[in-house]
């Protein structure tokens, strides 16, 4: 009995993925993608930083980093700038929902296919971000026609033209509400690699977690892992919509904000629900944007906001535009940075305990918890490799095996 529940337990619960989780996902309407989309938004945010933030002591100030961790601020201010000007973007969703709108059929099959032979001319060029998809209209009574259609011309239109899907692809779903909203979209995706000689699972899902039923179930279950069930495997992440959250929660827009308790509630829900499935979870976003006279409050406001993400659990979270970037690797690198000597110590501490114990340590998921901290700041440029080495890992226990696995490879040896 116990053989049964365990290997069922496992299935259910195969732990957090291992591979990479972008930090961010940026998102802009579909039709105004272009191949170079990414560089664009960078060379964007460095105009910007550059006005507003010309040096790391202005930059610090604006965002209200602490003052008694030495360097901390130029260092943060250097890998920002490190980062926009080779990775600005990690994660790219052509948007063919809220900030695509409503149009005539025509013209949204034209954008489709338009916007599909940018990211085709990406992949070639080499110029996409390391995570991109789009993100299709709801699957109401009123869209699901015009949602799914825009999905299929979009794949079939990027496969012909590329030969190939771009890697780490993802089809975000809007306003999901119940199972059968994922059970058709993952039918659709899976029919779309039949015809086009795709690996199966090869366009993977995003469901947007933004509405009250998508969290509780109308009969008060929690709705998260039926939702997650019904994509038959595809399901890569859930992201949490602020806005509509809120406003279908009765909260009037004065106060629709990502640190709102009904955003903390949600949030908590998904993080419990979802904890150990191998789904990642994203935030939403801040809803004011760094553009002039607004630059510097848009800037506070949004460093706290993913400040909050971060320290609740949400190592990613939605920039709107591209004078977001800046704050959002400030906020993730002050974060990483800030945290960093504590946790080199008991990383270093646990392995010291581990080979002492030998095979009756059992508290590996602190350990585990640690190495995720160091991978995901490694994979963000937050933190160097030659820091992360300061752990006691090698360059090869990085990126890949599990704290566990690590163990008992260095136990073996």
């Amino acid at each position: 009995m116990l053989a049964a529940a365990n290997k069922k337990l496992a299935a259910l619960y195969p732990g957090d993925p291992i591979a990479r989780q972008p930090v961010h996902t940026f998102i802009g309407s579909g039709d105004a993608f272009t191949s170079d989309a990414a560089q664009r938004a960078g060379r964007q945010a460095m105009d910007t930083l550059t006005n507003f933030a010309p040096t790391a002591t202005a930059f610090a100030r604006i965002l209200g980093l602490p003052d008694g961790i030495p360097g901390l601020a130029d260092l943060v201010r250097a890998r920002v700038v490190d980062k926009l000007q080779r990775e600005p973007i990690e994660d790219y969703r052509l948007d063919f929902e809220d900030g695509y709108g409503t149009r005539p059929d025509a013209e949204e099959d034209g954008h489709a296919a338009s916007a599909a032979r940018e990211v085709a001319a990406g992949l070639t060029a080499g110029t996409l971000p390391p995570f991109i998809g789009i993100r299709i209209k709801p699957l109401s009574k009123e869209l699901q026609a015009r949602s799914l259609r825009t999905l299929d011309i979009f794949v079939t239109t990027l496969v012909k033209s590329a030969k190939r899907l771009p890697p780490n692809f993802a089809v975000t779903a809007t306003k999901v509400m119940t199972p059968a909203h994922v059970s058709v979209l993952a039918r659709k995706c899976a029919a779309l690699e039949k015809t086009l000689k795709l690996q199966r699972n090869a366009i993977r899902l995003e469901l947007m977690i933004e509405t009250p039923q998508a969290i509780l179930a109308p009969d008060g279950s929690v709705a998260l892992p039926a939702l997650v069930k019904a994509g038959k495997g595809r399901v890569r992440g859930a992201h949490f919509g602020v806005y509509d959250y809120t406003a279908l929660c009765g909260i009037t827009a004065a106060w629709q904000h990502p640190r709102h308790l009904a955003c903390d509630v949600a949030r908590e829900m998904m993080r419990v629900s979802l904890a150990q499935t191998g789904v990642m979870l994203s935030d939403g976003s801040s809803n004011i944007l760094p553009i002039p006279p607004h630059v510097q409050r848009a800037w506070k406001q949004h460093f706290d906001d993913v400040t909050h993400s971060l320290v609740n659990g949400f190592y990613q979270g939605w920039d709107l535009h591209p004078g977001h970037l800046p704050t959002r690797y400030a906020a993730i690198y002050a974060f990483y940075l800030s945290a960093r000597p504590a946790a080199t110590a008991r990383l270093s501490n646990f392995f010291t305990k581990a080979a002492r114990a030998g095979a009756a340590f059992d508290d590996a998921a602190t350990g585990q918890a640690l190495v995720n901290f160091f991978n995901r700041g490694l994979s963000s440029g937050a933190i160097t490799l030659a820091e992360a080495m300061e752990t006691g890992l090698e360059e090869s226990e990085f990126g890949g095996p599990s704290f566990r696995a690590i163990l008992s490879a260095r136990q073996s040896r």
